[in-house]
């Protein structure tokens, strides 16, 4: 340890009394630190194992919804521009909310129905069921990528805060370890 990291005080009761209060208050920050990166590293590990699993299913999904859109289109025919035509707004909309963890807020989207299905009766002719399945299938892959949007536009922001956080961390117990 060199002489620039003492402090010059002068021995007494007083001096004692407030290096103390110092010392308390230091191992105070540090353990506050220590809670926020914890907190902060297990909404990491969380976020990143929902990432990898929603992707992994958002294959499976999306293919599914691909065959069945083949499947409406072989026995319904071509019904795009029947859809084209009676869209006037959005069914599902997003809403964007914020999820505080340990001080730090991060984007949340969430998906909600608005309005009624205008396509009810579209199919009744033919293939009606492949419809309904094919509605059924995109609508779980659209809730899956409003799903996945909101994972990924926290991740970074969460990594960075988190470095920022185990850093100050590191810093704190290096310095309460040496002095």
């Amino acid at each position: 340890m060199s002489g620039k990291d003492r402090i010059e005080i002068f021995p007494s009761r007083m001096a004692q009394t407030i290096m103390k209060a110092r010392l308390k208050g230091a191992q105070t920050g540090r353990n506050l630190l220590k809670k926020k990166s914890d907190a902060l590293t297990l909404r990491f590990r969380q976020i990143l194992k929902k990432i990898i699993e929603t992707k992994m299913l958002m294959g499976e999904v999306m293919r599914e919804a691909a065959f069945s859109l083949a499947e409406a289109k072989f026995t319904a025919g071509d019904f795009s521009t029947t859809v084209i035509q009676n869209v006037n707004k959005a069914q599902v909309k997003i809403r964007a909310k914020k999820d505080n963890v340990a001080g730090v807020t991060l984007p949340v989207f969430e998906h909600y129905h608005e309005g009624t299905d205008s396509y009810e009766l579209t199919g009744l002719a033919r293939g009606g069921e492949q419809l309904a399945k094919l509605k059924r299938n995109y609508a779980k892959a659209v809730e899956l990528l409003v799903e996945l949007a909101s994972l990924q536009s926290s991740f970074p922001g969460l990594n960075v805060l988190l470095l920022i956080s185990s850093q100050s961390w590191m810093r704190e117990s290096e310095k309460s370890s040496t002095g």
